[in-house]
């Protein structure tokens, strides 16, 4: 198991577990019961941990704590400037995204219990403008599933609206919240916040599957060119590959897998070709190159999904720091 296929659950349940009986019994008494019972379910499930991934699993713990106190203490700008002094700005900032919105007061507390097949039955039959509403307030993986199993056309719609949305009084909120509190339970709080937006919605993006988000690209952009453009910015997509710096495009050929690699380039376009042969070590390149001609009737599903896989090592790597990805803005490198 890998630090990136653990659940926050599971991560919990890690810490948890590594306090040892005594300092989580304490933990334990601050929880309500139903935190209690769920927590209580992971830890049992949880199994084996090597010492260096419980040390992962402490070290992002560590990480979220000191963020919630630098952030409480002198707020997000006096938390920014520690972070990045601390932990380099590309951790400094994916922390700071985490604790601000656990820091929110959010609304549409009922929905995070269920389960993504429930909550899709629920939104189905929604207008695009209430989907994307209720998407905001849940975790960007699971909005990401939901959206995908959304018709074409309002898979669009939603896509689209969340981009636009920036806040919503408590009033809309309000509205929305009670018409789908029906089904579940829980408090209704409401207040203003930032909701959506470009950011979310690209984050929302990073976790579909390649097909769907090449669809939903392709048909923005001829609706919207300038909207599609703002959120492509904001992520990486594979044909990003062709503005990478050379030492980037060599590591994360390292760390591919190469069957991943042959199917990618099965259906890609010769200059993204051209610049992964050029960062390959000629042996490599030969092999590549070869299982390329040997290789026939791909499916164009086990293209998508080598692309993806190549594309979240390429995000893993840059949240590591160990590349450096050009997302648009302002921006620069200093050498």
């Amino acid at each position: 198991m890998k630090f990136s296929d653990l659940t926050s659950k599971q991560k919990a349940a890690a810490v948890i577990v590594s306090l040892g009986t005594e300092n989580a019994s304490s933990i334990y008494k601050y929880l309500d019961q139903d935190e209690i019972e769920r927590l209580t379910v992971e830890v049992a499930q949880l199994g084996h941990l090597t010492a260096e991934l419980t040390e992962d699993i402490l070290d992002d713990f560590y990480k979220d704590c000191v963020t919630q106190k630098v952030v409480t203490d002198g707020g997000m700008e006096y938390a920014k400037t520690v972070l990045q002094k601390a932990f380099g700005e590309s951790t400094a900032n994916n922390l700071l995204d985490r604790v601000n919105r656990t820091l929110q007061a959010r609304s549409f507390g009922f929905i995070r219990r269920s389960d993504t097949k429930s909550l899709y039955s629920i939104l189905a039959r929604e207008r695009a403008q209430t989907i994307a509403l209720v998407l905001s307030y849940v975790d960007s993986e699971q909005a990401a599933s939901i959206i995908a199993e959304l018709p074409e056309s309002k898979r669009l719609r939603v896509v689209e609206a969340i981009a636009r949305m920036e806040s919503a009084s408590p009033e809309a909120i309000k509205i929305v919240e009670e018409e789908i509190k029906k089904k579940f339970s829980g408090m209704v709080t409401a207040d203003f916040t930032n909701i959506g937006g470009v950011d979310y919605i690209a984050d929302v993006i990073n976790h579909m599957d390649r097909g769907n988000e090449k669809y939903i690209f392709d048909e923005l952009g001829k609706k919207d060119g300038t909207l599609a453009e703002k959120i492509r910015q904001k992520m990486f997509v594979f044909e990003d590959i062709v503005d990478m710096d050379s030492r980037s495009i060599q590591r994360f050929v390292r760390e591919c897998d190469m069957r991943d690699l042959v199917y990618a380039m099965k259906s890609t376009s010769p200059q993204i070709k051209e610049v992964i042969f050029a960062n390959m070590s000629s042996r490599m390149a030969e092999s590549v190159q070869a299982d390329l001609e040997i290789t026939v009737n791909v499916r164009l599903r086990d293209v998508e999904e080598a692309q993806q896989r190549i594309v979240a090592k390429i995000r893993e790597l840059e949240e590591a720091g160990e590349i450096i990805l050009n997302k648009g803005g302002k921006d620069e490198l200093i050498v």
